[in-house]
């Protein structure tokens, strides 16, 4: 019996994401470059110590569609490396995409150059992909633009609503129409599909902050076709698997970024998936790579004699799940203090900034101090207690300025949810 076909998906990888990252005057390579390249390095070392058969990239090489030529070279030379054992397909992502039509993508040069082993996935097609372990038959959707899918003739003048119906329904068409071609394969050979877009009930990440070009949503419906043995994508942020749920479905799984870009990733794991290929009974796992950690410290001083000693307690404290010292080595940190009004001024943020240097954290990120202050509320010589409920609505809209006509209208609301109640 044939051996199942190991393929390595990954997507998201975004070099050139330099925020809270520090210049290495050596090289001129931001430090979270470095964390990024690093990432790829972890890939590439996977594929080859597990023997893989076909590396898949769901697409969004860099950052941006105009990457300067260090970051290429950086990263054609790792792709490359990676394509001399292995056969290596890469679809072609939103930040991919120059913003003219005309001009090549990011990542068209190794198309150009013909780069023995890499396959570039520039517009919706399919091929047969040869692996040391047998053929897989791979179609893939590059990321819906627009400008590039429908003829501007045929839809002068139509709103952009109307556009994106067209080419939703244009995308679904492709989706059927390659669903149709691996469903003519020969019985044995396992299929995969690729995409990178956004699928109906998919749950976001940091990526709507960083994204380039008008998101379109494909209804997960239109991926999930028995014929596929596994859907693999990219686009958004967080690793999930829109199939957990859907016995008798092909895993439909965004394998996520490879680094983490910001605190609004700060508890997601990071990593690509390993897919075990075979017809009809696929197995994969995801695999976490070592992602710069972001961390955020709360501390709450509001009772405590001196703020700066409770946040420096904080800080060296331990881990109360493991009992050891709080690991911030080489993360990125930020601190946030509540205080009240009265203690603001005795926050020393220099001793704070010394601890988490004595800690050899990578980067201070902020030291913030949320403030409660006292609030007084408008109501002139009345005391609240004394005042009805429509009337404490009335002297709330006054104090935000609203004008005798809004405030009647508020007031009028208010009498009639009263009435209600």
């Amino acid at each position: 019996m044939p051996e199942p076909i190991r393929v390595l998906h990954f997507a998201d990888l975004h070099v050139g994401m330099e925020n809270y990252g520090k210049v290495d005057p050596e090289t001129g390579i931001s430090s979270r470059i470095r964390d990024f390249l690093d990432r790829l390095d972890e890939v590439i070392a996977y594929a080859m110590d597990h023997d893989a058969d076909l590396v898949i990239f769901a697409g969004d090489a860099f950052k941006t569609r105009d990457p300067d030529p260090t970051q290429q070279r950086e990263f054609a030379r790792r792709i490359k490396h990676l394509a001399d054992k292995v056969p290596v397909f890469m679809l072609v992502g939103n930040h991919d995409i120059p913003g003219m039509a005309a001009r090549a993508t990011s990542i068209d040069i190794f198309r150009t150059l013909e780069v023995p082993n890499i396959i570039v996935g520039r517009t919706i097609s399919s091929q047969v992909i040869q692996t040391k372990r047998g053929p897989v038959f791979v179609g893939w959707v590059p990321f819906p633009v627009r400008g590039r899918l429908l003829a501007q003739e045929d839809h002068k003048g139509a709103s952009v609503e109307a556009l994106d119906r067209a080419v939703e329904a244009l995308v679904i068409g492709e989706l059927n129409d390659l669903a149709a071609e691996a469903a003519s394969q020969p019985p044995s050979v396992p299929r995969v599909l690729v995409g990178h877009f956004s699928v109906g009930g998919a749950t976001y990440g940091s990526e709507r902050s960083v994204m380039l070009g008008r998101d379109l949503v494909i209804q997960k419906s239109s991926l999930t076709y028995p014929v596929w043995d596994y859907v693999g994508l990219g686009h958004i942020h967080k690793h999930q698997n829109l199939t957990a749920n859907d016995p008798g479905s092909p895993p439909v799984v965004y394998s996520g970024s490879l680094e983490r870009i910001d605190f609004g990733e700060e508890v997601e794991d990071k990593g690509f998936c390993w897919v075990e290929l075979e017809r009809g009974k696929t197995k994969w796992e995801f695999v976490k790579v070592n992602a710069r950690r972001f961390v955020t410290i709360k501390v709450d001083a509001r009772e405590a004699d001196d703020p700066t000693t409770a946040a420096l307690a904080k800080i060296a404290g331990r881990d109360p799940s493991t009992g050891s010292a709080r690991g911030l080595a080489g993360a990125i940190v930020r601190v946030s203090v509540r205080l009240r009004a009265a203690q603001e001024a005795s926050l020393r943020e220099r001793d704070i900034e010394k601890a988490l240097r004595e800690a050899e954290v990578s980067t201070i990120a902020a030291i913030g101090k949320e403030v409660e202050r006292e609030v007084r509320t408008p109501l002139g010589a009345a005391s609240p207690e004394t005042l009805t409920p429509v009337q404490l609505v009335e002297r709330y809209f006054l104090s935000k300025g609203k004008s005798a006509d809004e405030v009647r209208k508020y007031v009028q609301a208010a009498e009639s949810l009263f009435n209600d109640e």
